[in-house]
Formats: structure tokens, sequence, C-alpha cells
């Protein structure tokens, strides 16, 4: 699939794409015989990852680190677990955090409708 196709399946921008590419994120795209990018099913998934690793605040050089891991194959699992393990925990903290955030609004909106039915 070309870059457009693999961005639209991913979630990432083309732009996105090719920066991942060009800081060695993710590696051995193949080229079609016109010259152009040719994901295919393996580099779809590991953008998918990539996504949803960046989208939950991990950073690059987090997100760079398990790619590189992977790459290097089984013995590399137990630390791509942790360094997930370790994301999960931070993802945690941060849902207690959201839902706090969202108790506190519930209880502002729950006032208002009540401050607002008692007007009338």
């Amino acid at each position: 699939m070309k870059i457009a196709e693999a961005a639209a399946k991913s979630g990432l921008s083309a732009d996105t794409i090719r920066y991942y590419e060009r800081i060695g994120l993710l590696a051995n795209v193949g080229r079609s015989s016109d010259g152009h990018r040719a994901f295919t099913g393996h580099d779809l998934r590991w953008l998918r990852m990539f996504e949803r690793l960046r989208s939950t605040g991990m950073p690059l050089a987090q997100v760079k680190r398990y790619a590189q891991l992977a790459r290097e194959g089984q013995h590399s699992m137990e630390e791509r677990r942790i360094l997930l393990e370790e994301h999960r925990k931070r993802l945690d903290v941060q849902q207690v955090q959201l839902d706090d955030c969202r108790t506190l609004i519930d209880e502002k909106i729950e006032n208002y409708l009540r401050l607002e039915s008692s007007a009338f």
C-alpha cells in the first residue's frame, strides 16, 4: 500500500510516517518498482503501535527504544515487557487523575442543572 493509504489506516499523517522512517523508527520499508514506499501489513501494525504509544504520551525516545528492542529479537522480550509495564503504570496514574477531573466536572454540571431548574 502507498503512504496515503498507510496514513489513513494508521491514524498518522504521511509526514509523520516519513519522519518515523527518517529517524529509523520504522525500518526497512520496501519500495515499489516506481520508487514509492510500499507498506506491508507488518509496517501498518508497527505504525498503529507507534500511534497508540505516542497518543498515550510515551516519549519518542522510548518508542524508538521499544522498536529497536523488537528488532533485536527474542532476547529483548523481557526488556520490552518492562518498558510497556512502566508506561502502563504512568497511564494508570493519568487515568486516576482524569477520573478525578471528570468527577469534579460532573458535580459542577449537576450543580448548574439544579440551579437552572430552581430558577424557573
